[in-house]
């Protein structure tokens, strides 16, 4: 997604902001505060953000720390007076892209902007990936996620079998399920498939 979200309580910094993205085609809007930018549903709409560090009410950094607890991942690209370089690194410890201390130049901003949009990008893949794998693991029996779980670890099916109380052919059975609900050709492909994923439940 394009959208890059910017707020800042300075009318004219948010149109000049506005304007120097849509030129180099990103969608924009603009909020003069980070409780209007709450109150308006921002945090659900994806994209990334412009953030003044100092405004007034919710600053900068409360509402990174806001995003934070909410799960919302908008990478956050935040703008810094010159006195606020040390919140500026605070901010970069939770997570911000980058800060920009003012007056920064075009290229940097430009560049940050793009690396924020490109990491939303990444999670947002990495979260519909995730929400497959689910979607698989739920079509799994008790029992087959049961088998992929001592799989996955690497036991071979004697030992399975043994730990399940069921036959060697029973595992067989329910292996060759996992792999076709998983949709995996190798063991390996399912293990790279779980790994990461908090998809195997001890």
């Amino acid at each position: 997604m394009t959208l890059v979200t910017i707020i800042d309580d300075d009318e004219a910094m948010r149109e000049s902001l506005a304007t120097l993205l849509a030129a180099e085609g990103l969608k924009t809007r603009s909020f003069d505060s980070a409780d209007a930018f709450l109150q308006a549903g921002g945090d659900r709409d994806g994209g990334c953000l412009i953030l003044d560090i100092q405004m007034p009410g919710m600053t900068g950094l409360d509402l990174q720390a806001e995003l934070l607890r909410r799960g919302a991942g908008l990478p956050v690209v935040m703008i810094t007076g010159q006195g606020d370089v040390p919140k500026a690194v605070a901010a970069l410890k939770a997570g911000a892209v980058d800060f920009l201390e003012k007056p920064y130049s075009v290229d940097k901003l430009l560049k940050a902007v793009r690396e924020a949009l490109d990491r939303e990008g990444r999670l947002r893949r990495s979260d519909r990936e995730r929400s497959e794998v689910e979607s698989r693991l739920a079509q799994l029996s008790r029992r087959e996620r049961e088998v992929m779980d001592l799989m996955v670890r690497g036991h071979p099916n004697k030992l399975i079998a043994s730990a399940l109380g069921i036959s060697a052919r029973t595992v067989e059975n329910h292996r060759a399920k996992v792999m076709e609900k998983m949709e995996c050709e190798s063991l390996p492909a399912l293990i790279h498939l779980t790994l990461g994923q908090d998809a195997i439940r001890q």
